[in-house]
């Protein structure tokens, strides 16, 4: 029998928390103002401040209306209205490293046992290299899904990549070369779902970690997050391993570095460890729902740390795997290797801990 397609509606975002939350201070990127060599010269250095010291920022003046981001989140939400047994036919091969499309909730136990509420639909690039059968609601909205993941590659990330390389002492496309979007790399647009907890679960999460998903790292350059009313993302500072909360920032994206940057910069730019807890008390009976893009490197790219200047008198030549003496692998392969440790079915918490998911990189997760 046919599904009924729901029809997309205005998307309202729920009320900020009023509690009083220790929030990081996190700088601005503001890429309105690049359209001059000095403009580029001043964002490019508050971009690799941040990164170096905090992990994350905020970028604004990017070229997508807000009219537009409330469509995808309108669109993720009736996603996730979908009956379960539709949703289950677009799950991949999760076992096996596979994640563009769904990824039902309870594959993994968190803290207090309880299982956890997270959905995951995974959109890859539209290049023609990632065919991917979607639920009737995308394909319904397919185009517009299109031309805002193409506009956040063109209008967001090609301008911080060129941030990075100009902060390195590189060729202003030099990383932007490195995520041509006609290249094939594991880029992909998500809607993510954290299903609020009754309150015998809140209790029991509560009692142990109070955290929705432990401390971990992204495997990209840079990952995009939409600007989060329910607070929850929480964030350590590289310089003082304290924990502080990130707060939603009107008309931002959060962006903050990963694996693979790390690994191209001899760790001279970290990968940002951060978690997601248990809301506060004035949010917790709502759910979250976020839309992300992952940006990462052509697959075939050996993540070598990169011929900077910066990064050879600074004494940052050398990754995990150099040092090591370990082969160092392409952008493909670490994806694949480490998603299959991420994504792995766990009944028992932190199951995997220190398991190595390549010679030289071994799977952690940060308290």
């Amino acid at each position: 029998m046919p599904i009924a397609v729901p029809q997309l509606s205005s998307y309202e975002h729920v009320p900020e928390t009023k509690e009083d939350l220790d929030w990081a201070d996190l700088a601005t990127v503001d890429l309105s103002k690049i359209n001059t060599p000095e403009g580029l010269r001043e964002q490019s250095q508050i971009l690799i401040e941040a990164l170096r010291t905090k992990g994350f920022f905020y970028v604004i003046g990017f070229d997508i209306s807000q009219d537009r981001v409330d469509r995808q989140f309108a669109l993720g939400q009736k996603f996730y209205e979908l009956p379960l047994e539709e949703k289950l036919k677009y799950t991949p091969d999760l076992e096996n490293g596979e994640y563009n499309g769904y990824r039902p909730a309870g594959r993994r136990v968190i803290g207090g046992g309880v299982p956890d509420q997270v959905e995951v639909y995974n959109i890859p690039k539209f290049n023609g290299l990632f065919p991917r059968d979607h639920p009737q609601l995308i394909k319904d909205n397919i185009a517009e899904v299109e031309e805002f993941a193409r506009d956040l590659h063109s209008k967001v990330l090609d301008p911080l990549h060129d941030l990075v390389s100009l902060a390195l002492e590189l060729p202003q496309d030099f990383f932007r070369n490195l995520h041509k979007y006609e290249s094939k790399s594991e880029d992909h647009l998500r809607y993510m779902k954290y299903s609020k907890y009754d309150e015998e679960g809140q209790r029991k999460i509560l009692a142990a970690d109070g955290l929705y998903s432990q401390g971990h790292t992204d495997l990209g350059t840079l990952t995009l997050l939409f600007r989060q009313p329910v607070a929850a993302l929480q964030i350590k500072d590289h310089k003082t391993g304290d924990w502080k909360w990130a707060k939603p920032l009107n008309g931002s994206l959060t962006v903050n570095a990963c694996d693979a940057l790390s690994f191209l910069t001899g760790n001279y730019v970290k990968s940002t460890i951060h978690r997601v807890h248990l809301p506060p008390p004035d949010q917790r009976n709502v759910d979250r729902l976020g839309l992300l893009y992952f940006a990462r490197p052509e697959n075939d790219l050996v993540l070598n740390t990169i011929d900077s200047p910066v990064l050879k008198r600074e004494g940052y030549t050398q990754n995990e795997f150099e040092k090591g003496g370990h082969k160092v692998p392409t952008m493909g392969e670490f994806v694949h290797f480490k998603q299959k440790w991420q994504q792995a079915r766990s009944t028992e918490f932190k199951a995997r801990e220190g398991q190595e998911i390549l010679p030289g990189f071994t799977g952690k997760y940060f308290d």
